[in-house]
Parts: C-alpha cells; sequence; structure tokens
C-alpha cells in the first residue's frame, strides 16, 4: 500500500514526467495501471518491441506494431490531447545520445497544461537530462517488508504443497528468521525467485539453503565484477591464535545480526605482517556470523575515466548493503585509497567516498579492511566511529606455530600425531602462517617424488630451504610492530 499511495501523490500533483528506477517492470506498471483506473484515465504501455498498446492487456491488440520507434511514440503523444498515463518501458538508452527524444519529452513536458498527459520513464537505471531535470520527479519502488517477504513464503509453500499431494514445507522458526534476514534488500520479484530456490529443490528450508540463497541473490544484484562474493568462508577453529579478535568478534555477533543500529558494530582494521594470517581471519569472521563475504576489488575498482572510480565504489557499497547482513572485506586496503603529493586526486575522492560511507552507513554491513603498510594508511580511517578496533596481526608465537602445523596437518589427511609439532614450531620462530604451510607443501612434493611419506624430517628440511619475511624484510616489520606498539589491540 505504500507504493500505491506515495506514488498517486506524485502522480496527482500534476509533474509531467516521471522516472521510477526498478528492476521491477510489471510491478511498477501494475501500479500505473491500478492508479489510472482509479482516476478513470486511459493507460497506455511502450516498449521497443511492442510498440504503443493499451495498458493491462497481455498482448497486442493487433498483430502488427504501431510506434515503435521512440521519436514516433513521442510524436503521436505530443499530438494526442489526453488527459493520459503513459508507462514508457525502453525510453532510457534514448536520454544520453538522442537530442530529438529529449526534445520532444521537452515539448511534452512544457505543453502540459494543454495535454493533460503524464509519461512515466520505467528502468532499472535512469539518467534524467538536466535540461528535463526541472519538469521530471524521481520516484523508486520500496523493498518488501519482513511481512511481506513472510507471505511470499507462505505463498510459495502452499504452491509447493499443491504440487506435492498437500505435504507440508519443512522448515524450523530459526531457519525462517535468517531466510527472511537474508531476503531483504531485494525487490518483490527477485525475492519469489529466491524463495522458490530454497523451497522447490526439497521441499525444505534448511540452513543448508542459507548459503544459496545468497549466492543467488548476490548474482541478481549485478555487482559489475567489482565486488565478488567469497564462496568459501572458514570458521574460527581453522585458524590458530587471534584469541583476543575471536573474542571480540564473538562478543558482538548478536549485536550485528540483530540488525538494529543502535550500538551496531561497524567493523576492523586488521594491521600485519603479510602471510599472518589477516585474509583468513576475514573469512572467519564471515564464519562466525553465518552471513556472505564480499570481497572489493581495488584493481577493478579504478577507472581511467573521471568520476567513474568514485561511481564503481558507491555501487559497490550500495551493492553491499543490499546484501546485508553481510561481511564486506577490503584487502590491502592501502593499495586502493593510498594518498601522496603526487596523486591525481582519484584516491582522495575515493577516501572521501569511503570515509562518507563509513560515517552514515546504517545498514548490517561489517567492515573487515586488511593493512600490510601503516604509513600508507589515511589516518582518517582509523578514527573511532568508522572503524571499532585496530588489530596487530604479529607473527605467531610458539604455540600458534604449532597449532597451525596441526591444522595443516589435518587439512591434508596427514596425523599430526605422527609428526613432532614441538620441534616442527621451534624450528620456524618467525615465520608467518603462510610460511608453515608453503614448507609443509614443498616437504610433501619432495616425499611424493620419493613415494615416501611425509615426516618431521622432511618438513624440517623444507623449513632449514626457507627465508622467511622477517629475515628478509626485518627492518619494514621491526618499524610496523615498533608502530603498533600501543596504538593497536594485539589480535
Amino acid at each position: 500500500m505504500g507504493d500505491t499511495r506515495d506514488l498517486s501523490l506524485i502522480l496527482d500533483s500534476r509533474i509531467p514526467l516521471i522516472a521510477i528506477e526498478s528492476p521491477d517492470e510489471r510491478r511498477v506498471l501494475s501500479h500505473l495501471l491500478q492508479f489510472a483506473m482509479h482516476r478513470g484515465l486511459a493507460f497506455y504501455e511502450w516498449s521497443a518491441t511492442r510498440g504503443l498498446r493499451r495498458g493491462g492487456l497481455t498482448s497486442p491488440a493487433a498483430p502488427s506494431v504501431e510506434f515503435a520507434d521512440p521519436s514516433e511514440v513521442l510524436t503521436h503523444i505530443f499530438a494526442t490531447p489526453g488527459p493520459a498515463l503513459y508507462g514508457l518501458c525502453d525510453i532510457h538508452p534514448y536520454l544520453s545520445n538522442e537530442p530529438k527524444v529529449i526534445r520532444h519529452l521537452k515539448d511534452i513536458a512544457l505543453d502540459y497544461d494543454r495535454l493533460g498527459n503524464t509519461l512515466v520513464l520505467i528502468s532499472h537505471a535512469i539518467a534524467v537530462p538536466a535540461e528535463l531535470g526541472r519538469v521530471t520527479a524521481s520516484f523508486k519502488l520500496r523493498l518488501p517488508s519482513d511481512e511481506e517477504l513472510m507471505a511470499m513464503v507462505r505463498s510459495q509453500a502452499r504452491a509447493w504443497a499443491k504440487l506435492n499431494a498437500g505435504r507440508k514445507v519443512k522448515t524450523d522458526g530459526a531457519t525462517l528468521s535468517k531466510l527472511i534476514a537474508n531476503l531483504r534488500g531485494v525487490t518483490h520479484a527477485d525475492a519469489q525467485v529466491l524463495i522458490r530456490h530454497a523451497i522447490f529443490a526439497d521441499g525444505a528450508i534448511g540452513e543448508s539453503d542459507i548459503p544459496g540463497v545468497n549466492r543467488l541473490k548476490f548474482d541478481l544484484l549485478d555487482a559489475e565484477g567489482v565486488l565478488h562474493y567469497e564462496h568459501d568462508t572458514e570458521s574460527f577453529a581453522s585458524i590458530a591464535g587471534l584469541d583476543n579478535l575471536k573474542a571480540w568478534v564473538r562478543l558482538r555477533q548478536d549485536a550485528f545480526l540483530s540488525g538494529k543500529p543502535t550500538d551496531r558494530p561497524k567493523g576492523v582494521l586488521l594491521l600485519g605482517v603479510q602471510g599472518s594470517g589477516k585474509s583468513l581471519a576475514a573469512k572467519s569472521v564471515a564464519g562466525q556470523f553465518g552471513v556472505p563475504l564480499l570481497r572489493l576489488d581495488f584493481g577493478a575498482l579504478y577507472n581511467k575515466y573521471h568520476g567513474e572510480t568514485e561511481r564503481n565504489l558507491r555501487n559497490s557499497l550500495q551493492q553491499a548493503e543490499l546484501m546485508a547482513p553481510c561481511v564486506l572485506w577490503m584487502d590491502e586496503i592501502e593499495k586502493g585509497i593510498a594518498v601522496g603529493d603526487s596523486d591525481n586526486a582519484t584516491s582522495k575522492r575515493v577516501l572521501a567516498t569511503l570515509l562518507t560511507w563509513m560515517a552514515e552507513n546504517k545498514r548490517s554491513v561489517f567492515l573487515v579492511a586488511t593493512a600490510n603498510e601503516i604509513a600508507d594508511l589515511p589516518p582518517e580511517i582509523m578514527r573511532k566511529g568508522r572503524l571499532d578496533e585496530v588489530f596487530f596481526v604479529d607473527l605467531p608465537d610458539l604455540a600458534t606455530r604449532r597449532e597451525i602445523f596441526r591444522i595443516h596437518f589435518d587439512k591434508r589427511d596427514l596425523d599430526p600425531s605422527t609428526f613432532d609439532l614441538d620441534a616442527l614450531a621451534q624450528a620456524t620462530e618467525g615465520f608467518t602462517g603462510a610460511e608453515i604451510e608453503e614448507s609443509i607443501v614443498s616437504a610433501r612434493y619432495l616425499c611424493a617424488s620419493k613415494d615416501a611419506p611425509v615426516c618431521t624430517q622432511e618438513t624440517l628440511d623444507a623449513v632449514a630451504r626457507t627465508y622467511p619475511l622477517s629475515v628478509l624484510r626485518a627492518d619494514a616489520i621491526d618499524r610496523l610492530r615498533t608502530w603498533a606498539l600501543g596504538r593497536t589491540v594485539p589480535a
């Protein structure tokens, strides 16, 4: 009812042009038809393939297509006094490269007192030319509420039961609530697709359906290659150490998942040595929350055309909001927002866009930013209120290195009890988690070439052949540790 009422107020205000952005074209046309019927107006639909026809008809009244060309249909509307309501579905491409179409629209708008015709421009995205801005109102359909989503679930459950001898769809309250939470941010039409995806495969809504719904939801949102859906998340059990970070996240989990804006956690910055487990920690935060993990690709974000980079970032952040609740992972964030004297101002604009979003975002999007170099990070990014905490991920200590070996042996179906984990942990002082994993991989390749099982000695030999970053970049790591001391929370 909210859309119908709000749209009616705009249509009744005698504004000649109305731009409605929505991927749900049929829903928009349905609202327009209802309004026209209630006001006793003639209603017409136009598309480039079907031409002009009376609204509400399931098929053209005649086999021939009339007024398929946009200039022709606008000429016809200008020559046909109303009052009438027109829904134009395919006009948006002509608003940028057809001056004649823009002139036609302007003529119709300026002659509204004589014609009384209202034109509604319908598309998933409409850029209204500046010369039409003062005679055009913009409107967006509301997204379905939780109550509407629940009604759609019940409707699809009844449809499934009808096809399956009256059997009921199996689910439970907790899973159903999680499904509704993950359906927020999509249109009515997309919600129907996602609900059918969850129900019709097996007649049940289970915990295993949620990841599939999230992946399909992300595909429907069309993130244009800048935002990536990470299919593989981790659990805290797959991470050795980082006890302070784990406890911090667990303490705020319920507040984040509640969706309430009050005291909702915003995110963290993970600063540390390359290969120390920051990326794995980002994946595990999403796994702990049980929400989708989205990764922002700064390489794809930047565009050579002026303003396109900022637009890409704004679109990506909007997509993340529509995917809420979710975790947004910005890997090596310093490479995307580093600013310096030689910068061409693009990075500064990107930083300003990101800072504004971090301060004003009201959706359940938890930001996990990772960085290797503190010198390249602008101080504004670390201010309280934008991020909740800055954690320093140091090189693993003895106990953590032992646990890392155990986890990686176990992942490769190698019995950790057959290895001297204490000796391996002692031998890898100064190693990152990634370097420890690589030593195991190297030992496996060597043992496979000899057709021999992997053992402690071969792994120690692989360790001895590795020169860790703590040796190769000792000065840089020391500087990072010195800066982090007293300024960050040990992870």
